[in-house]
């Protein structure tokens, strides 16, 4: 396969990607052959994904209005993936331009592309680091140039803790991440899930293989188990509830049933 220009040196154009796989269920370009084959066989048994994915980003931009409405202007994204239309620092910074936020993933396109797109952005950056390695995000030279922790931060893990099984520890890591926050600070985050939605549990097994033949670990959890990642924060309303119920701006009464997969919550730190 010939390298596309926008392709990082040293990827190998073999192996998908679970970013990639997102930007394509988004409609973007910055994918692979191999990223779009296991995409269309995950949305062959798990129907509607790309339209779940929508409904995921449309949730992200919604709670970071939310976020600056309550006077929050920091920003930090984990797991942000390859930037789209309509990301965090657009929203954010065309709410308040003097919000400032990082990204932070370790995919090698998520990165390269990110920082292409940000090259010429006032107070945003990105970190190339891993969510199971808090420690590394929160002392990056990026984090302490950007981001003040003293002050309110937006912590934002969308669509990300369930590619981490629990012998990776993700209540652990998250922990980590809260304890630095100060008081007002939030938790905005998503979560693939059965119990909300058309797709039954024999899909989501189904689309749980379909990730793990090909490298990467997706777990489906139930609300009482997300409800797990907010301990220490107090959810806002209207708690977790599926994507499309989480502060709609638009009436909800003719959506499709597919926005209400999965979970979404905010939470905020005492």
């Amino acid at each position: 396969m010939e390298r596309p220009t926008w392709a990082p040196q040293g990827i190998d154009l073999s192996v998908p990607s679970v970013s990639r796989m997102y930007d394509y269920y988004l409609g973007g370009s910055h994918n692979f052959e191999v990223d779009r084959v296991v995409a269309r066989r995950a949305v062959e048994v798990f129907p509607g994904l790309p339209k779940i994915m929508q409904a995921n980003r449309a949730f992200m931009r919604r709670a970071v209005r939310y976020a600056v409405a309550e006077g929050i202007t920091q920003f930090l994204d984990i797991g942000s993936g390859i930037p789209t239309h309509g990301n965090v620092h657009e929203v954010a910074q065309q709410a308040c331009p003097e919000a400032d936020v990082l990204y932070v993933d370790n995919d090698p396109v998520a990165v390269a592309h990110s920082r292409a797109v940000l090259e010429n952005v006032p107070r945003t950056d990105i970190v190339a680091a891993d969510f199971r390695q808090p420690e590394a995000i929160l002392h990056s030279e990026e984090a302490a140039r950007l981001l003040d922790f003293g002050k309110p931060v937006a912590l934002l893990l969308v669509a990300l803790l369930h590619f981490l099984d629990d012998e990776e520890k993700p209540l652990e890591k998250v922990a980590t991440l809260r304890d630095a926050l100060a008081p007002g600070s939030l938790l905005i985050l998503t979560h693939a899930s059965v119990d909300n939605g058309p797709v039954t549990a024999d899909q989501g097994d189904e689309l749980t293989e379909v990730y793990r033949g090909n490298g990467s670990d997706l777990v489906m959890r139930g609300e009482s188990e997300v409800a797990r990642f907010f301990d220490g924060f107090e959810l806002v309303d209207p708690g977790l509830v599926p994507l499309g119920h989480w502060r709609p701006e638009d009436a909800i009464e003719d959506e499709d049933p597919l926005a209400f997969s999965g979970i979404a919550g905010v939470g905020r730190t005492a």
